[in-house]
């Protein structure tokens, strides 16, 4: 049969073929068509090419894709797929073929805006993709920042920062088994929350073969639908396990006539990989990056040369720093997942198919129309010493190498139910830090509201804007006497605020104004003035290192220790109300709190940005960084509900649209929606469907 493409009302692509090659091919042809630019800045980054076109900006990121090997080891990651698992391996290449002939079509505005013309795809572009969008999933540079507060404060002061920072990306899930819902049949909802990117990260897809019909979020890149899918007869989707799967080593490095050398942990010196790469920059001269591997991994950190601004190590020669991830070292990214996900029929094929499962460690649920439901972590995660998860460790001294795999955990339902939230849930021992467990505790009452649900309640959970994590300060706020008249009574108005960050709340405007001029306080304090300048780590790096961030995202852990170094919460909290209190902010919360997303490019017609409801620990997670900006980057990248019932009664939504091209009439149309929490139907009869093509 030929391939058929065709659109819903809302500009999805719905894709029919003979064989799942020619579906892949036809799903890279579609996504190039849809989404030319966005695949043609992902190929960039993969690769460490980015700034050859987007400038010195984004330099950063190409210096560390290239010293951390990304390119290189997707390339050596789909040469051993092509050995392990053929099939998977023609199938990926069939969806580049797709891409290429796309990108050969392509008249993406931003093309003839920059001059730059669309590349071809290699095979292992895709894994690449897929490498350079995790590599810091998993927010290995929390351990940069761990060091820094041990040497500077002292160990005990690293729980006080502990909590899903600036840098992780996390999720909402939740399972309602059949005993709990209307129809007897079980439900999945939920939402990613990553950054809120224009063109969206996930892209809504119908792949249909005599093999199998799925509806899902696929990748923009990488063939299939990994994360959030629906057969028909199961479904699946995952949440963040915040697992720590990725160590970095302190390296004494030297240089000889042969190269550079590394010390290891049997005393000797052993020969490191080394090689020099080239970056173009536009406008600017070229850089050279120094590429250098040692036994443990890349050098991502530093050189033979150590840190610039870094005193040397007193007893051997300086220091850099290593990255051990675990696709570098076993050559699989798990890519041999994605078309047993695809064909799968039961639970029990989809916990087959999570077997197989690399990068990132994640927290899978599944249910199918049987009955069957699946609350377990997929991913790689390595054993070895419990410093290793903590902080840096010296690669010269034996005892933290890797020693095999750990045994994924799972978990059962309570009451019916199963929520996950990036709290410490099944995924605990696998972790160091985690999220706070409010989005994952408001999400459970929710649910044991009510006896039995249907897909069409969800929404209502998925846009909650209940702050519980608000009570700390407001605890504080409410012991404080003797303040100016203007003082209490924003104080007792904010402790008679309902907690919800809505966007058309002024109370949920001033409680912000104060939480951000109390971690202004509490970072400018001098007890933690070691804190204040990161050590001079590349910028990239550069996120999870700074303190205000830090303190803002940790304030709830800040205001309830039972010692802060001396410092006078009581009066940093009185000095913010007062201080706020002096000049109020006028207006709403969504007068602030509004959508900025990261574009590779700004688009020639500036868009507005909407205002938001929801905060970091809502339910409705849009985050700002406290005491910063309330601008929010982040939040939930796509809803979901999933029936088991009936599959044309699931809904799904994305912060945008489905198409990545400005100007088309599906770039922005899903907006409207996503900000006021409706969702768009699942269409699955084909007959109410528009045929757009045969390829």
């Amino acid at each position: 049969m030929a391939t058929e493409i065709y659109r819903d009302a809302w500009g999805i692509p719905h894709l029919r073929a003979g064989s799942a090659a020619e579906l892949a091919h036809a799903q890279g042809l579609v996504t190039a068509r849809d989404r030319a630019w966005q695949l043609e800045v992902e190929r960039h980054r993969a690769q460490g090419t980015s700034a050859s076109f987007l400038g010195k900006s984004a330099l950063p990121w190409d210096r560390f894709a290239r010293r951390a090997g990304l390119d290189d080891t997707a390339r050596r990651c789909f040469t051993d797929l092509e050995r392990r698992d053929p099939e998977t391996a023609r199938w990926v290449r069939a969806y580049v073929d797709g891409v290429n002939d796309g990108l050969a079509d392509g008249t993406a505005p931003e093309f003839a805006h920059t001059g730059l013309a669309p590349g071809r795809w290699h095979p292992w572009t895709p894994l690449g993709v897929w490498l350079a969008t995790h590599i810091l999933f998993a927010g290995f540079p929390a351990k940069l920042w761990r060091e820094q507060v041990a040497a500077r404060l002292g160990a005990d002061a690293i729980g006080l920062f502990a909590t899903d920072g600036p840098g992780t990306s996390g999720s909402n899930g939740w399972l309602v088994s059949g005993e709990r819902t209307v129809t007897g049949r079980a439900v999945i909802a939920g939402d990613p929350h990553r950054w809120i990117e224009d063109p969206g990260v996930y892209q809504q897809i119908r792949l249909s073969c005599p093999e199998f019909d799925v509806v899902g979020l696929a990748v923009p890149g990488v063939p299939g639908i990994a994360h959030f899918g629906h057969t028909g007869t199961v479904a699946w989707a995952i949440t963040n396990a915040m697992a720590d799967y990725q160590d970095l080593y302190r390296e004494r490095l030297r240089r000889t006539g042969a190269g550079v050398e590394a010390l290891g942990p049997d005393g000797v010196w052993h020969r490191a990989a080394r090689h020099t790469e080239v970056v173009e920059v536009a406008g600017e001269e070229p850089v050279e990056v120094e590429v250098i591997e040692t036994d443990r991994g890349p050098v991502v950190i530093g050189g033979p040369e150590g840190l610039d601004g870094e005193p040397t190590d007193p007893v051997g020669p300086p220091v850099a720093i290593s990255l051990r991830y675990p696709p570098r070292v076993t050559g699989d990214l798990g890519f041999g997942a994605l078309l047993p996900l695809l064909r799968a029929r039961r639970v029990a094929d989809v916990d087959r198919a999570f077997d197989r499962w690399a990068e990132p460690v994640n927290v899978v649920q599944a249910a199918d129309t049987e009955g069957g439901v699946l609350h377990r972590v997929a991913g790689r995660v390595p054993l070895r010493a419990e410093a290793n998860r903590l902080r840096l460790v010296p690669a010269w001294e034996p005892g933290h190498e890797w020693r095999g795999w750990q045994e994924t955990p799972r978990a059962g339902l309570t009451d019916g139910v199963a929520v996950m939230a990036n709290q410490r849930g099944p995924a605990a021992p696998l972790g160091v830090e985690f999220a706070p467990p409010h989005r994952h505790d408001r999400i459970a009452a929710l649910l044991a509201g009510k006896d039995r649900w249907s897909a069409a309640d969800m929404p209502a959970i998925h846009t909650d804007t209940h702050l519980a994590s608000a009570s700390a300060l407001l605890d504080h706020l409410r012991a404080l006497d003797a303040l100016t008249p203007e003082a209490s009574a924003l104080r007792d108005r904010l402790l008679a605020w309902n907690r919800r960050m809505d966007a058309g709340s002024a109370d949920a405007t001033l409680y912000s104004a104060v939480r951000g001029a109390v971690v202004r306080q509490l970072a400018a304090h001098p007890a933690f003035a070691a804190l204040t300048t990161p050590p001079p780590y590349p910028e990239v790096f550069q996120p999870w290192l700074a303190l205000l961030p830090r303190v803002g995202f940790a304030l709830e852990h800040l205001l309830r220790a039972e010692e802060l170094y001396g410092i006078d919460r009581p009066s940093a909290v009185r000095a913010a109300v007062e201080e706020v209190a002096a000049r109020p902010p006028a207006g709403v919360w969504g007068d602030t709190h509004r959508l900025a997303p990261w574009r590779a490019r700004e688009p020639e017609t500036p868009y507005d940005e909407p205002g938001l409801s929801g905060d970091h620990d809502c339910v409705l997670c849009t985050s700002g960084v406290p005491g910063l900006t309330d601008r929010a980057a982040r939040g939930p990248a796509a809803r979901y509900v999933w029936d088991l019932a009936r599959r044309e009664d699931s809904r799904w939504v994305v912060p945008l649209g489905a198409s990545g091209v400005p100007g088309s009439p599906h770039h922005r149309d899903q907006l409207p929606l996503w900000l006021a929490g409706d969702l768009v139907p699942v269409v699955t009869d084909w007959a109410l469907l528009k045929k757009e093509t045969d390829v």
